[in-house]
């Protein structure tokens, strides 16, 4: 386990990997590996006429652009700043609505993607606070294993959700009769959206997972745990046999997983640790 010094900031290390699946003809998932900015994002399209990947292609790529334009302190912001928020938590949540307005534009705009829309789930690292944001609109994930207990971080926004909500104690067979593949909230279905952030202390030897429905439809939280305890600091590994293990159980879906481990920034050197990478088994179309 790496040493932890009060003075010493985290690093992260991640990898993503993206599929097709084993049923569907093209990718609609996206995600975006931006370590320049501690950014982190998956995005998982809907829509016909292969609107879907034009959601979630625009959703990764505006969030990235809005952290681009407000690198400076003097950015001007299209959304008020809540002060409840940290500033990184507002520029999280900023940048996903920015996203959220613009493919709701482009799908009035154009026929052909009319109605599109994408899940979204980030996190966003803060080396000088030692924390990370996590923020997401869907049912696309963000699970934490820290000493070995596997952790949701995120709450589908489902229309099972949204039942058990209201009705906590609902009888599991009536729970079964729901669809399970409906989400109550997206990007691009509105002018507007909600979109929830939560905060997290960062710690050396913290395993994150980012992923898309692809994965959780597929693959049990056990299963999870058991693979990135497995996996250690290796990244790379963990992403590609999530997904392989996805696929192995039927591949339903595109499953898009992105894999980060938190390591202490004080140790990179002895470890060898080159930053980020970037694996594609479905060349993004």
């Amino acid at each position: 386990m790496p040493r932890q010094d009060s003075d010493r900031t985290v690093h992260v290390v991640a990898a993503g990997v993206s599929d097709v699946g084993k049923q569907r003809e093209h990718n609609e998932d996206r995600y975006r590996l931006m370590p320049e900015y501690d950014l982190y994002l998956v995005a998982d399209g809907m829509g016909g006429h292969r609107a879907g990947d034009v959601a979630s292609t625009m959703a990764t790529d505006v969030v990235g652009e809005f952290f681009r334009a407000t690198a400076s302190e003097d950015a001007t912001w299209p959304f008020h700043f809540d002060p409840k928020l940290t500033l990184d938590e507002n520029r999280l949540m900023t940048g996903i609505k920015v996203a959220n307005r613009k493919i709701f534009d482009a799908s009035m705009r154009d026929r052909s993607v009319q109605g599109m829309g994408t899940t979204i789930v980030g996190v966003l690292f803060s080396k000088k606070e030692n924390q990370m944001y996590v923020a997401h609109v869907g049912d696309s994930r963000c699970y934490l294993l820290r000493n070995g207990k596997l952790q949701q971080l995120t709450r589908d926004h489902s229309l099972v959700n949204d039942y058990l909500a209201v009705m906590p104690d609902m009888p599991k067979e009536q729970q079964d009769e729901l669809p399970r593949n409906v989400i109550t909230r997206a990007l691009g279905m509105q002018d507007s959206v909600t979109v929830d952030v939560l905060s997290e202390g960062a710690k050396p030897g913290d395993q994150l997972v980012l992923c898309s429905d692809g994965l959780t439809g597929m693959v049990e939280d056990e299963q999870i745990r058991a693979l990135l305890e497995a996996s250690g600091d290796n990244v790379e590994a963990a992403a590609k046999q999530l997904v392989d293990m996805a696929n192995a159980n039927g591949g339903e879906d595109n499953v898009t997983v992105v894999t980060l481990t938190v390591l202490d920034g004080g140790l990179l050197d002895d470890l060898g640790a080159e930053g980020d990478t970037q694996i594609d088994n479905e060349p993004l179309e």
